[in-house]
This record gives structure tokens, sequence and C-alpha cells, in this order.
């Protein structure tokens, strides 16, 4: 049985030796730069990991405002979680929601740096990127709202 790889999935009458494999093969090397810039293994991974992390909350905070909207908007929903009287279950569930609607705007700034760094020209496939990340940060809000005004009128009614 041939084994399938990049190149031959492209075009299989191409050899393993061809130009696009090997640079392909040494991308991925353990000895690559990528390798080496990502670090070691282990815990220093993890320290590293985390700096990432940290460097990317800066930058969305930084440089978006639509993150920064619902980073505060989701201290504001959190510190109330604590203050109201919810079942435990409803707090759980609010700020699980809470979390999932930084989550989705954090990849959906991460999408929108990538269309710009791509091209900053006008492009019908870069508008769909967009909106599609866009829409998707909606739907999280939306989902945010709902359970808010279902876990309200629990307490309300």
């Amino acid at each position: 049985m041939k084994q399938i790889t990049h190149t031959n999935l492209i075009d299989p009458s191409a050899e393993h030796s061809s130009v696009n494999q090997t640079a392909h093969d040494s991308a991925l090397a353990a000895d690559s730069f990528a390798g080496h810039a990502k670090g070691k293994t282990g815990f220093y991974r993890i320290i590293k990991a985390t700096d990432y992390s940290i460097d990317g909350f800066k930058a969305a905070y930084k440089l978006e405002a639509a993150f920064r909207q619902v980073v505060w908007l989701n201290l504001v929903l959190l510190a109330a979680v604590i203050v109201m009287p919810f079942a435990l279950g409803i707090k759980m569930m609010l700020v699980v929601v809470s979390f999932l609607s930084l989550i989705v705007e954090l990849l959906n700034t991460g999408l929108e740096a990538c269309v710009d760094h791509t091209s900053t020209a006008r492009h019908p496939l870069a508008k769909i990127a967009k909106d599609v990340g866009s829409a998707a940060q909606f739907l999280a809000l939306s989902l945010l709202m709902v359970l808010w005004v279902m876990a309200l009128s629990v307490l309300f009614y």
C-alpha cells in the first residue's frame, strides 16, 4: 500500500524527493527554526506557552476594541453572578458562556489579524472570513444574552 503524503495528494506522480516535499519536511523537522522557537518540552514548554498566551491577551486588549468591550461586559456579568442568588448550576452555566464569548472573540481577533496580515486590500474571501468570525461572536453573545434572560426569569417568575 502506497503511503499518502502531502506531495502525492497534490500530484500523485510526484516523487518524494521533490523540492516541495523537501521544504515541507525540513519545516517540520525537530531542528528547524520553528522547532527552536517553540522551545523545549516539559515544564519549560508550559512556561513558554503561558508567556505566549499572556502576549495574546495583551495584544488583543491593546489592539481590538471589541475584545476590550467583551472583557468588561463579562467582568460585570461575572460580578453579577457572584452576588445574584442563582442556583449553583445556573451560576456555572453563566460562567461557562461568559468564557465562551471571550474565547470566540479571541479567535475572531486572531482570524482578523491573519486576514489583515495576508492583505489589507478588499477581497471577497477576506470579507467572508471576517464576516464568519463576526457571526460566530454574534452567536456567542446571543447565547450569553438568552441564558442571562433565562436565569433572571427563574429569579423573578
